[in-house]
């Protein structure tokens, strides 16, 4: 063990993101999501929640100051009634850590598989909410 890092963030995950350079992202993928077909690198948290591992991954993760979105979402399927509350308590989240943090990039369903397929790694969660995937550009620290 070692002081400091939370427990949710297993030694594979905290190796890749020492591993992880500036512009590199990072997807944190929900119950849903195919991460085993898209990712280069997989790392599996299936009994996580997403925004339990979005506030520890922050902890350690400097998000991109030089983006004007350093995180994306997953659009809403056009027809889709669906309104995705996980949304505010990603930016809850990301407001507490990130200062300058304004809105999310948000991508259309198979831009944002794309865009994960070029991922540095997807961290495949048991999240159950609805669109609940998230790609984050890691940063510089300051």
């Amino acid at each position: 063990m070692l002081k400091g890092i939370p427990h949710i963030l297993s030694p594979e995950l905290v190796k890749i993101l020492m591993e992880m350079g500036h512009g590199d992202e990072l997807v944190i993928a929900d119950a849903n999501f195919p991460a085993a077909s898209h990712a280069q690198r997989l790392v599996r948290l299936d009994g996580q929640e997403a925004p339990a591992l979005l506030a520890s991954l922050l902890k350690l993760f400097p998000l991109d100051t030089f983006t004007e979105k350093p995180a994306a979402l997953m659009a809403v399927i056009p027809g889709d009634i669906y309104v995705p509350t996980i949304w505010q308590a990603y930016a809850d989240i990301i407001q507490q850590h990130v200062s300058r943090f304004s809105d999310f990039e948000f991508l259309e369903r198979s831009a944002f598989y794309e865009r994960a397929k070029r991922a540095y790694a997807i961290v495949a969660t048991g999240e159950m909410a609805r669109y609940a995937n998230l790609i984050l550009i890691k940063g510089i620290l300051p």
